[in-house]
């Protein structure tokens, strides 16, 4: 008989359940959405030496990479609300593949920036598989599978970091120039980009019951019971949402910028060649296969026994041994010291990830896309505002790790005010005793 409501667990060897089949085909495209989206970050070395780009000018393209990603994760969140995750997911593989191909035409700085900037609308997959296992998987699971898929997922731009500077090396051994080279590079995410387009709209659907056309034209209230939910102006009104908002723009944010400027960053402080640099920032990326996941864990296990309070609590910790870990990142100079300490910072900024999900689903019940959307949209904001701060010529790249590790520490306060008891109300009371008995 088909399961037609959300899961209650996780079997990883289980592939022909709906929520479990979603789940792993969710992670794996999320996880080729990073290779499009910072496939050319470890090849910013070459790039900057092909199209003799400035420190200025290699902030701005950081800033574009995920400045766009606001907007988009804000239109795919509601897109996700009105017409479900599997048309969404397919109509975003299938446009995005396009800049990620076609970057190799750019000649200067001004059409390598345009085509970054459009490469940014992919990082809104991150909303579509929040949002898609959300109503896969039920409360007492739900923030371990976001976390899970998330974090294995996120593990794209660790192993981007590290498979790019092979491809690209490929391509040279092929006879190919260096300044051709990174070029063609980037044809092979654009191509894998494309095929799981169709992958995604064929395999998967958008709820345990259907697809939601087919559940519109099987219940003629379907319909008139999805315009019940929530407004936009009703979710922006709320604080809470604000407050996440800016914890998930204080780690994942951060992330992103990581994955940005690790490679440059070693090659510039550290003095190491391409690959070196590039497996040694990968090291960054790859602690998603395992950390994400454990801030979803902890938090599960937290909000079964202290409610939604111990799942804020365990964020704002996890925020703040993140940011005193960025602080003391910043001020190593001996490699395998600051590799040690960039992995351990990057635990808490992983973990605060998938605990900052860990959360969402229980803000507000009816507009679970438009919260992911928001609070997903807070991730690329921080990402700008680190951007702005590794653009400047006045400051260097460890004086902005340092300033980011501060701010972080202060965005781990504002998460713990969160867990005030007036702040735990749900934002749809009638579900909150079958919440609170399958959390049980």
């Amino acid at each position: 008989m088909q399961v037609t409501q959300p899961s209650t667990s996780i079997n990883l060897l289980d592939f022909k359940s709906v929520s479990m089949r979603t789940f792993h085909l969710t992670w794996i495209t999320f996880f080729v959405c990073f290779f499009g989206w910072f496939g050319i970050a470890p090849l910013m070395p070459v790039v900057r030496e092909d199209l003799g780009l400035s420190k200025a000018q290699i902030g701005n393209i950081i800033i574009a990479s995920v400045s766009i990603t606001i907007f988009a994760r804000l239109l795919f969140g509601w897109l996700c609300d009105k017409i479900g995750p599997r048309i969404s997911y397919t109509i975003l593989l299938l446009a995005g593949s396009l800049p990620v191909m076609f970057i190799g035409l750019s000649n200067s700085y001004e059409s390598f920036l345009l085509f970054r900037l459009a490469i940014g609308v992919i990082g809104a997959s991150f909303v579509i598989t929040q949002y898609h296992t959300s109503v896969m998987f039920a409360p007492n699971v739900v923030g371990t599978a976001n976390a899970t898929a998330a974090g294995w997922g996120n593990m794209g731009g660790g192993v981007t970091l590290i498979v790019m500077p092979l491809i690209f090396g490929a391509f040279v051994g092929m006879g190919y120039l260096e300044p051709s080279a990174w070029r063609y590079a980037m044809v092979v995410p654009g191509v894998a980009l494309f095929i799981m387009g169709f992958v995604y709209y064929f395999c998967t659907q958008d709820t345990p019951a259907g697809n939601l056309s087919d559940l519109r034209k099987a219940d003629p209230n379907y319909k008139a019971k999805a315009k019940s939910g929530e407004s936009l102006l009703t979710v922006c009104k709320d604080y809470r949402v604000w407050a996440l908002f800016l914890a998930y723009g204080a780690c994942f944010g951060i992330e992103i910028t990581i994955d940005n400027i690790a490679t440059l960053y070693f090659v510039d402080n550290f003095h190491l060649g391409l690959k070196e640099a590039g497996i040694i920032a990968g090291l960054f990326g790859m602690m998603n296969i395992f950390a994400r996941a454990l801030g979803g864990i902890f938090g599960d296990k937290a909000g079964r026994k202290f409610g939604l309070k111990g799942r804020i609590v365990i964020l704002s910790a996890f925020l703040l041994m993140e940011g005193l870990g960025l602080m003391l990142f910043s001020a190593i100079d001996v490699l395998p010291l600051a590799i040690a300490v960039m992995l351990g910072f990057a635990l808490f900024l992983k973990m605060s990830n998938g605990a900052t999900y860990s959360v969402v689903p229980f803000i507000n019940q009816r507009a679970i896309g438009m919260v992911s959307g928001i609070v997903g949209a807070g991730g690329n904001v921080g990402a700008v505002l680190a951007g702005f701060l590794f653009k400047s010529e006045t400051l260097s790249y460890r004086e902005s790790l340092f300033i980011i590790g501060v701010v972080v520490v202060g965005v781990s306060v504002v998460a713990f005010l969160l867990s005030l008891p007036k702040t735990l109300e749900v934002r749809q009371p009638e579900l909150q005793p079958a919440m609170e008995k399958v959390n049980a």
